[in-house]
């Protein structure tokens, strides 16, 4: 296909649906100039962003590839999104009440009783959660980016979730990369000048603030030579609050070393990984060899525990010169990373 294909005239719905606790959601569903031909897929953002991060004014971003072959596209904006109302969410609360409402939303939608999904980050914690305790039946094939049931970090990123975020706490009971524009207290004005010393590597702010608050490195969530500078501007708009309840749970899985869920629902397992998973869907697990965020090794970890499991029916692709977020926001993605998803969302499980 061509790149013309890529960029047609898009459509695109809100559908609302209620999270089983009451959490007002959405789902943004978005198809070309003709209907699709192929199965729904879901997209689930990570932290403290929204549907949209999957949006980047690249030439061809994911929407754009997906739409162009076919796939009916839903964007998930669960409850971590900064489109919707701020609250101390936790992965278990996203497993258990976002995800599969949305799962089931997509269904009833469209009549397809199978679908698919690309998950990036913590939209790939919290959905492999709701997958690991056969809460999503209905999704066969997954693309996951960065991190799923082996959260890995740098030592730094180590030392920062564990003494430094409980320090923040007695301060702000959230961050936000926006306090680089507006610092509307004191912990917003002492953080920003911590990071205004501390981070040099560009002249964005908020990309700044954002290498500060989620991983280690300068930057931290991307590789800047990956980036056209429309992103980079653009970036500046979708990062905003994130709650320290996430990284309090983070913390414990990362000294546990996989997802451990925290919040006693009876339909999650309290460990994600002594069990055998309850879902038989195929897994492709993707990773930026540079990623600072969540290492390499949290994908390598969790294809090798379902490999074990199923051997030779998941996937793994560890992609050189690609960090976290870049792998879809990256200006060369669309020729580098999207052919490698659309590969794995076409195998026949």
């Amino acid at each position: 296909m061509n790149t013309t294909t890529y960029t047609q005239s898009l459509r695109e719905r809100i559908v609302p649906f209620t999270s089983k606790d009451g959490f007002k959601c959405n789902l943004i569903n978005v198809r070309g100039e003709n209907p699709p031909s192929k199965s729904p897929v879901l997209l689930a953002h990570g932290a403290g962003v929204r549907a949209n991060i999957f949006r980047a004014p690249v030439d061809t971003n994911i929407v754009n590839y997906l739409v162009a072959h076919g796939y009916d596209v839903w964007l998930e904006n669960w409850r971590a999104s900064i489109d919707l109302n701020r609250n101390h969410w936790t992965l278990d609360r996203a497993a258990v009440n976002d995800h599969p409402q949305a799962v089931k939303t997509i269904v009833e939608e469209t009549g397809y009783e199978e679908i698919k999904a690309i998950i990036h980050c913590q939209g790939s914690t919290s959905f492999m959660m709701s997958v690991v305790a056969g809460l999503v039946p209905q999704v066969k094939t997954i693309i996951s980016n960065a991190v799923s049931l082996h959260p890995i970090v740098p030592s730094w990123s180590s030392f920062k979730i564990n003494f430094a975020v409980p320090a923040v706490n007695l301060l702000t009971d959230h961050l936000n990369p926006q306090w680089q524009i507006d610092s509307p207290s004191l912990a917003a004005k002492i953080i920003s000048l911590f990071v205004g010393l501390t981070h040099h590597e560009c002249n964005n702010s908020v990309c700044k603030q954002v290498s500060f608050t989620y991983g280690t490195g300068f930057p931290a969530l991307w590789e800047h030579a990956n980036l056209n500078e429309a992103t980079h501007e653009w970036l500046k708009q979708e990062f905003a609050y994130v709650p320290l309840s996430f990284f309090a749970q983070m913390s414990q899985c990362i000294n546990h070393g996989h997802l451990i869920s925290v919040d006693n629902f009876p339909n999650l397992p309290k460990d994600f990984i002594a069990q055998p998973p309850k879902t038989d869907a195929r897994i492709a697990f993707f990773a930026g060899q540079v990623n600072r965020c969540f290492l390499p090794q949290s994908q390598i970890e969790t294809f090798k525990y379902f490999d074990s499991l199923r051997p030779n029916y998941h996937a793994l692709h560890v992609l050189d010169n690609y960090s976290h977020l870049d792998i879809f926001m990256g200006k060369d993605a669309a020729k580098d990373v999207f052919p490698l998803m659309l590969a794995e969302l076409e195998k026949t499980v």
